[in-house]
């Protein structure tokens, strides 16, 4: 019996009416109503994975190998916990401990199994999670913890799993893999192999692979300067120059260390009999009756982050050498040339972080990573794990949360990065640049196309929401990028998972870090009744019939136009088969009107996105458009039309 028929049979054994109703939104029954309907919650799940069950399985994406298939990804960023809550009693309280009958307000991995049939009528084809592993609880943020605060890898949340069912969290797991493959959707996973939760399960057993401080050291506090309290490095300004001056010339020999007052901070590890649990955290005691503790990690650069050191999470210890018994930016990531030996590399912790990926494919079959804070890992160690999947699938894929799309990603095995564009898109000069880039460059890989992530603001929070978020939302299908859909971009969200990156002080205090849904419970308002459901669907339609084009990398197959409104954006994406021309304009809060520019023969356009063509000419497209209020402008022409002339 395979997982998916496990869990339906349960459900069928278990079935009851329960005392009080339970509600469902609308969407995750028909993906067309907002309003909330009362169910069994038992028959409701049942029915779901009996359709998933019933349709004829799918194919996944393809590529020409080694992960080649997240080219043709299109992808919808899952976070289990948040994206599948719901107040089903409708009392007004999202409920963290599960219900007198078993059930939880707060997502779970069958409620994210049911709804994978509307992630799929969105037309998507993948589906990336945040980490679902075990969280840890020393010095967590918010009642729930970070994602990334992991306590075990090899270990799932057990929170997101069901009591009503009685079954774990893993056959859970397995059944959301096999109903996605089942619908043609491959699913990706999320890690942070550079770090472990301050209350990891390999510290009792391993509390060599981490660094520890004397517990009667102090955590020092934010916008102090205390030399005497933990927290980052404090370096003099010579050495911070220094240590800039020799990491720009990627030279890692003899850097310049903390000052030695930090340094005696740390102690040499306890031995495992020495270390127990206290109080939810780990306390070691060394030969000489000194007391340690696990110390929190920081910023990996630049050495002068102001930001406290971060209460959750550790860094582990991935060389050993009595010289570097510190955490600093020489030990977490531009590891100083005399510590990164052969020599020194800690093993069998190596051994234990190559080993978790493959535990997930041996265990549950899934497609891919994503490797957060990968850049922090040492390259060995990143080809390894890299060799050790693929040698079990070689089409697995790999893709970097970063930031910048170079060649380094691609050379270390990488198919895909974050990218920029996701910070780019907001402003219009930026973007412009970003399009003149892919029009005369072949990127080195993929990049997400998207206006939203979860360490981002809202696209929905734009002063202009509604007339941002198509915009955003047409460029995302049409850069020769990986379309991909935050979780909540289609609810109109405009509440952010995590205040991480392009933030201002203001939105910041307006989002205090125990509010925020990557540390506390939250659920989407999936009533909404305006959402961008349809929307979404339309567009990733567009980007599936014109797939072949619209994921070509060649910047041969990209044209810049021009315009007499400086606020459009004019330019085609063209093959051998088929032409779009996009014009969109920038200004979101007035009527725009001007004509947009195009060298290109007579033709004849198709309207696809939008109805403003007005006018076509001999020897240039010459659209007048009237464009804002959210409006963009989308034409084709099949293979008869002549080429663009660069």
């Amino acid at each position: 019996m395979s997982a998916l028929q496990r869990i339906l049979a349960t459900l069928y054994e278990r079935r009851r009416e329960l005392p009080t109703p339970y509600y469902v939104p609308g969407l995750w029954v028909d993906f067309q109503t907002t309003n909330a309907q009362a169910v069994n919650p038992y028959s409701f799940y049942a029915s779901k994975l009996e359709a998933i069950l019933a349709t004829e399985p799918q194919r996944l994406v393809q590529g020409n190998g080694n992960g080649d298939w997240s080219r043709r990804a299109v992808v919808y960023n899952l976070f289990p916990r948040v994206t599948a809550a719901y107040d089903h009693a409708h009392d007004n309280v999202l409920s963290i401990a599960p219900s007198a009958e078993g059930w939880r307000d707060t997502g779970t991995l069958l409620k994210s199994i049911a709804l994978l049939p509307y992630i799929k009528y969105l037309n998507i084809n993948t589906v990336h999670l945040l980490p679902i592993t075990s969280v840890g609880q020393d010095g967590k943020k918010g009642s729930l913890g970070s994602p990334y605060g992991i306590r075990n890898a090899y270990k799932l949340d057990d929170n997101l799993a069901e009591p009503a069912l009685g079954l774990d969290v893993d056959t859970l797991f397995a059944g959301f893999v096999e109903a996605a493959h089942h619908l043609g959707i491959r699913v990706v996973m999320e890690f942070v192999l550079r770090t472990s939760s301050k209350d990891g399960d390999w510290i009792g057993e391993h509390p060599e692979w981490f660094y520890w401080i004397k517990e009667s050291v102090p955590d020092r506090e934010p916008d102090s300067v205390d030399p005497a309290a933990y927290g980052t490095p404090l370096f003099s300004g010579d050495a911070l120059n220094h240590a800039r001056e020799k990491v720009g010339r990627l030279d890692f020999s003899e850097l310049p260390p903390p000052p030695r007052a930090y340094r005696e901070m740390f102690t040499p590890p306890p031995r495992a009999d020495r270390v127990s649990m206290e109080n939810g955290r780990w306390i070691g005691v060394l030969d000489n009756g000194t007391r340690v503790r696990i110390p929190g990690a920081f910023a990996d650069w630049p050495p002068d982050d102001p930001q406290p050191p971060w209460t959750d999470v550790t860094y582990l210890r991935m060389y050993n050498h009595p010289d570097f018994n510190y955490l600093a930016y020489n030990t977490v990531r531009m590891y100083d040339a005399k510590l990164a030996r052969p020599g020194n590399i800690v093993h069998d912790l190596w051994d234990a972080i190559a080993g978790v990926i493959p535990h997930y494919q041996h265990e549950f079959g899934i497609d891919g990573v994503m490797i957060d804070m990968g850049h922090a890992l040492p390259v060995p160690l990143k080809q390894r794990i890299v060799q050790s999947a693929r040698d079990i699938a070689p089409d697995f894929a790999f893709w970097d949360e970063n930031f910048v799309i170079g060649q380094h990603s691609a050379e270390e095995g990488y198919n895909a990065v974050m990218g920029y564009m996701v910070f780019d898109l907001h402003y219009a000069d930026k973007f412009h640049s970003f399009l003149d880039r892919m029009a005369h460059e072949r990127l080195p890989l993929p990049f997400f196309a998207t206006p939203e992530n979860h360490n981002t603001p809202r696209a929905a929070s734009h002063p202009s929401a509604l007339q941002f978020v198509h915009y955003a939302l047409l460029f995302s299908v049409v850069v020769p990028g990986i379309p991909f859909i935050h979780s909540g971009f289609e609810l109109m969200e405009a509440k952010p998972i995590n205040t991480g990156l392009g933030f201002t002080r203001e939105m910041i205090a307006a989002n205090p870090s125990a509010t925020l849904p990557l540390f506390s419970e939250w659920a989407f308002d999936w009533t909404r009744p305006h959402n961008l459901v349809g929307s979404v669907r339309y567009a990733l339609q567009v980007r599936h019939k014109y797939e072949r084009l619209l994921s070509n990398p060649d910047p041969n197959t990209v044209m810049l136009g021009y315009s007499d409104n400086p606020h459009f954006m004019v330019f085609a994406r063209q093959d051998e088969h088929d032409t779009l021309v996009i014009v969109a304009s920038s200004s979101f809060a007035t009527m725009e009107e001007g004509k947009a520019f195009l060298s290109v023969c007579e033709c004849d356009l198709a309207p696809v996105w939008g109805t403003d063509v007005t006018h076509k000419g001999f020897g240039a497209i010459h659209l007048k458009a009237k464009l804002g209020n959210g409006h963009v402008l989308l034409v084709a022409a099949g293979p008869e039309f002549p080429r663009l002339m660069k």
